[in-house]
């Protein structure tokens, strides 16, 4: 008779080099397409298609309380997931076609003097592209990384991997775009044939990460846990205190990447006086900053825990925002400022992931249910409704200033709308680093980590979750 033996508390070893970059690869398809849609997209409808800018803000706005329940559907579908690929595996496969076909659409909006009309279109594509596409692509492949390993250097190696590439699709997106657009015409049709281009490349970097990262942690008492309802998992999730520490986090993450992506056109356009290379280089030096900096972040975490040095690259943001007060006209001393952003952000972008990792170990240990496919989908949700609430804020606010949308043409714009990007540009990233601030101030989880994992271990050990 053979004794099948109780699960241990699996880390699967050392996770290899090709797999590390497969799995960043994803996330740089991901910011391909997204990256655009939270940076260059307000940018485009309201100066190449001539939507008014509260009507982009709206269908961002509104569009975003369809996107908070799309994760939680996601999440629970997540977890009743079986297949030969896994849980998470498969939807990224199954999804990426439409996402880059999707991404296209959003670009085609009729040019007319119906707002009903372009309302309705960007409400549809927009949804489709974020809400259904975005969604069933990036909770899963979030989750992805807490079934492909449990030990907690390899995961953090994974986050680091992940959000040391990410940039490179969004520099790919924004940071060469503007400069691809004017090449391919300057118009509407210029930026379909780039967004075309790009959701090609999505599509091939999607198949490369579906095709070398595997889900290799198996835990045998998690059977136990198929009968538990939904709403018992949302309560759960509600119940935990770190899951709303790490939502805020990765809400700030993508907030502070939102506010300053889709300001920063505006601020080179008509303060600055160039809308091309000077956004381009500035996003692009932001970015590869961030790249080098989270790369180096591993050495970082010898002397810190993740969350106080989250904490400290706050510091340094702010710090980079007042220094930017001291000659904000001049694009040199922008450059030299968004370098100092960059280092800041590194920290966040860095360790959010792994973060969230730990806050479902964390959970199954307090309620002996595993839940990553749920805290993961409640995370985005965080995230979404901040970046969406960025760009509605942002597009509202020029809107009261008095800001001009156009179709292209040169227009004027009153003193009162560059004021708003000005203050836009200058004060909202201290105030959302100083909420970042708040939250790691109050984080103990990377003191506890370790005894919940001896204990998780003995558990499983025992055949218990």
């Amino acid at each position: 008779m053979i004794v099948k033996q109780p699960a241990t508390l699996e880390k699967t070893g050392r996770i290899g080099l090709i797999t590390r970059v497969a799995y960043g690869s994803g996330d740089v398809a991901c910011n391909i397409v997204y990256g655009m849609i939270s940076t260059l997209l307000v940018l485009f409808y309201t100066d190449y298609a001539g939507v008014p800018a509260y009507l982009a803000g709206l269908v961002m706005l509104i569009s975003r309380i369809f996107d908070g329940v799309s994760d939680v559907v996601m999440g629970y579908v997540v977890s009743k997931t079986k297949s030969r690929y896994g849980q998470s595996r498969p939807w990224i496969l199954r999804m990426a076609l439409p996402y880059a076909m999707g991404a296209v659409l959003l670009f085609t909006i009729p040019q007319t003097q119906s707002t009903a009309l372009q309302f309705t279109y960007m409400f549809i594509t927009y949804n489709f592209v974020t809400t259904v596409c975005y969604t069933a692509i990036n909770l899963p492949y979030g989750s992805l990384s807490v079934m492909m390993t449990r030990d907690q250097h390899e995961r953090e190696m994974l986050s680091i991997f992940r959000m040391a590439m990410s940039p490179v699709g969004r520099i790919i997106a924004v940071g060469c775009t503007p400069l691809l657009v004017s090449r391919l015409g300057d118009n509407q049709m210029a930026w379909v044939l780039a967004m075309a281009i790009w959701g090609v490349l999505a599509v091939v970097l999607l198949v490369f990460c579906f095709a070398r990262c595997k889900e290799n942690v198996h835990i045998e008492a998690r059977e136990q846990q198929d009968d538990v309802p939904l709403l018992r998992h949302l309560k759960l999730l509600v119940q935990n205190r770190y899951f709303w520490a790490v939502l805020l986090l990765w809400a700030l993450q993508g907030t502070l990447q939102t506010v300053t992506g889709t300001v920063m056109p505006y601020y080179c356009k008509y303060i600055y006086h160039n809308d091309s290379w000077m956004y381009s280089t500035l996003y692009t030096t932001e970015t590869v900053t961030i790249i080098v900096a989270v790369m180096l972040c591993p050495f970082v975490r010898r002397y810190l825990s993740k969350s106080r040095a989250i904490l400290a690259g706050a510091v340094v943001v702010i710090a980079s925002q007042l220094i930017f007060l001291a000659n904000p006209n001049s694009f040199e001393w922008c450059l030299f400022t968004v370098i100092l952003r960059g280092i800041g952000q590194a920290p966040l972008n860095a360790f959010i992931f792994s973060m969230i990792g730990d806050v479902v170990e964390y959970g199954q240990w307090k309620n002996h249910i595993h839940q990553e496919s749920y805290i993961f989908s409640g995370g985005s949700v965080g995230a979404k409704i901040g970046m969406g609430a960025a760009q509605a804020a942002i597009t509202g606010i020029m809107s009261l200033c008095g800001y001009i949308s156009s179709t292209g043409a040169d227009v004027v714009q009153p003193q009162s709308a560059i004021d708003s990007i000005y203050c836009i540009y200058v004060f909202a990233p201290i105030v959302l680093m100083g909420v970042a601030m708040l939250v790691c101030g109050l984080y103990r989880l990377d003191k506890q980590y370790p005894a919940i994992m001896q204990e998780l271990e003995a558990r499983e050990a025992r055949g218990e979750l």
